[in-house]
Parts: C-alpha cells; sequence; structure tokens
C-alpha cells in the first residue's frame, strides 16, 4: 500500500485507541469479524477523524459549488470534510467541497463553473476535480496545469457523471441545475481511466489534536466574515456539540439532503489580494493563493491570528500561528473564508 505521512503523535494515539490497542502495546489478530473491521480504519488527512483505511491514499474529490440565492439549497455540503469559499464576480461567492470519501453522500451540487484560483486549491490537495463549466482562462490552466478536471458542460459527462435536476432547471435556471452524488462518483470514477491514488511521495501536512481549541485565543462564539456587499457569513459556537454552526443570507446554511444546519470544527479566514482581472468583460476576479498572507483561525470558540501560505500552484495551504510555529487543527470538519485584504471579520 502506498505511503501518506501525516505526521501527528495525535493521528497515532487516534488509530491506536480506534483499535482498542494501547499504545506501547501489540495484539494478536483476532478472528471477531467486529474487531476486524475496528482494525480496518484508518485516520482522515483531511479531518484527523477515523476513516476506512482503504481510502487512505485515495485522492480527495473537490466539487465546485453553486452559492448564489436562487441555488440554495446547496447539497451533500455538510458532510465535506473542507469547505473553501472565495468571492467570484458580482459580489457573489463559489465553494469548493472537498470530500476523501464521497460514499453515501447522496446528491451533491448544484455544481458550477470553474476559475483558476479554484483549481490551484484541488492542485494543493492532489484532487479530482468536478465542474461544470468555467472561464476561458481556468479552461486554458486546466490544461496546461494537467489537472484532472471532469467537466459537465464541454467533457462527455452528462447524463452519466453529472446530470440536470428538471426540478431546479425550471425553478432556479438551467445554469443551477447540474448534479452529481457520492455513489455516482464511486462508482464512475474508476472507469475513466484517471489516477485515483496519491503518488508515493505525496504527504499532506496538515496536523490536528483532540480539540484544537487555542489556549491564548480570544473568545468568539461569534464570528462575521464579510466577502462583499452580497455576501457575509456567520459563524456561531455551540459548545455542546463543540462546532460552529454557519449562516447565510440571513439564515442558517442548510444542506439540502439532510435539512440539517452546516456545522464545523475548524474556521479559518485568510486574506488575500481579490482584484477584477483588466478588460473581463465579466467582472471575473484574480485571486492570490500562491505565496503568503495573514488571517485568523477559530476553534472551540476562541480565536487567533494566523499566517498562510502556498509555495506554488500545486502546493498545499499551509497554517501556521503568529510565531511560525506549525498550526494543529481541531479533529474534525473544517471551513476555509478566502476574502480580500480590504474586508475585516469580527467576532466577539
Amino acid at each position: 500500500m502506498k505511503k501518506c505521512c501525516i505526521p501527528s503523535l495525535f493521528l497515532l494515539l487516534l488509530m491506536l485507541s480506534a483499535c482498542g490497542i494501547p499504545p506501547g502495546s501489540s495484539a494478536a489478530p483476532s478472528s471477531d469479524p467486529a474487531a476486524s473491521a475496528e482494525t480496518n480504519r484508518a485516520v482522515n488527512p483531511l479531518t484527523g477523524l477515523s476513516m476506512d483505511a482503504s481510502f487512505l491514499n485515495r485522492r480527495p474529490i473537490a466539487i465546485m459549488l453553486n452559492n448564489i440565492r436562487v441555488s440554495l439549497p446547496q447539497l451533500g455540503v455538510s458532510q465535506a470534510d473542507i469547505i473553501y469559499e472565495a468571492p467570484a464576480e458580482g459580489g457573489i461567492t463559489r465553494m469548493l467541497a472537498v470530500f476523501q470519501d464521497v460514499d453515501g453522500v447522496g446528491e451533491i451540487g448544484s455544481v458550477r463553473s470553474s476559475r483558476p484560483y479554484y483549481l490551484e486549491l484541488a492542485l494543493g490537495l492532489d484532487a479530482v476535480y468536478l465542474h461544470a463549466g468555467g472561464s476561458e482562462a481556468a479552461y486554458d490552466d486546466i490544461q496546461a496545469w494537467n489537472v484532472t478536471a471532469l467537466d459537465c458542460v464541454r467533457g462527455p459527462y452528462e447524463g452519466t457523471l453529472f446530470w440536470r435536476d428538471p426540478e431546479r432547471r425550471k425553478n432556479m435556471g438551467f445554469e443551477h441545475s447540474v448534479l452529481t452524488s457520492g455513489d455516482t462518483i464511486s462508482s464512475l470514477l474508476p472507469t475513466y481511466g484517471i489516477r485515483l491514488d496519491h503518488e508515493d511521495d505525496y504527504s499532506y501536512p496538515q496536523t490536528f489534536t483532540e480539540t484544537g481549541t487555542p489556549s491564548d485565543g480570544e473568545a468568539a462564539t461569534s464570528i462575521t466574515v464579510p466577502f462583499s456587499s452580497y455576501k457575509t457569513g456567520i459563524f456561531t459556537y455551540d459548545a455542546q456539540s463543540r462546532t460552529y454552526q454557519v449562516d447565510e443570507y440571513g439564515a442558517a446554511y442548510v444542506d439540502g439532503d439532510t435539512g440539517a444546519q452546516v456545522e464545523v470544527t475548524n474556521v479559518l479566514v485568510l486574506k488575500t489580494d481579490c482584484h477584477i482581472i483588466p478588460g473581463d468583460d465579466k467582472g471575473r476576479l484574480s485571486v492570490t493563493l500562491t505565496g503568503s498572507g495573514d488571517g485568523w483561525f477559530a476553534c472551540g470558540g476562541k480565536l487567533i491570528p494566523i499566517h498562510w501560505s502556498k509555495a506554488d500552484r500545486n502546493a498545499p495551504l499551509i497554517y501556521t500561528t503568529e510565531d511560525r510555529s506549525p498550526l494543529s487543527l481541531g479533529a474534525g470538519r473544517s471551513y476555509v473564508n478566502i476574502i480580500p485584504l480590504e474586508n475585516n471579520i469580527s467576532w466577539s
């Protein structure tokens, strides 16, 4: 089996405890089916949580999602390991939902078009990228950067990997109707002749701790993240679940598959240069992700300033504290907000 390096003592202890083996001890193989099932566990590199070991070295699935009001509710988003949200043209935002394992996720969508900076996020995770259309710059970069991109609009995948939901097409519009599903992705991807596993030398450097709460953080039970005059995100900490509940457009951010509000363990905000591309007739944006910048991290109801960096378009995002020590996240799902330099978050 290929190796995926996750340098965290916590992850090793979590794997041992999931198997019922105290650290420093050994155990003989068990003939108990339940015990055997427990030993077939690993740690999800995107969340630090337990998962089926067969998915450990799989390339994650990164799916472009619409986030304009008329397209809501989104489907499947509450089960994403990481949600990246970034501005798009006209003040709207789009999301990139990333899943290490899509089995059983249900319907996912609505799937929307690509932009170059979302490609950089997918490349940083060595992900298989699903989208429906894109800017001409994105199409050029897909070819130039050798992105594994599966496209509903210009690819041979409509009616198989993707389909157009008739109710959404009628009530929301043609461009907001594209869906896929976890089971469809799982069954069809092996038939496409694409690489499904990470290369032997691949590693994802993020580490996790059991809680992730920054001990020296400020109290942050409510965090307001402005993307534009059109879109602001609100994250409200729930002490019982130890997660942040997400609101947008003045209401709960709900997964249409489950009817449940999206909840995440980690909230990250990254500030970077976002500006309209000169001469672009749609007002599309250039969003700088290769380089470095400042931001914030919240977990467990507390928030600290952080530093982020991305060495090149193929490199993952790296998070550090202000003194440049590696930042460990809390074991759980993460929501990464990418906002313009001139925007400032608030918390209380």
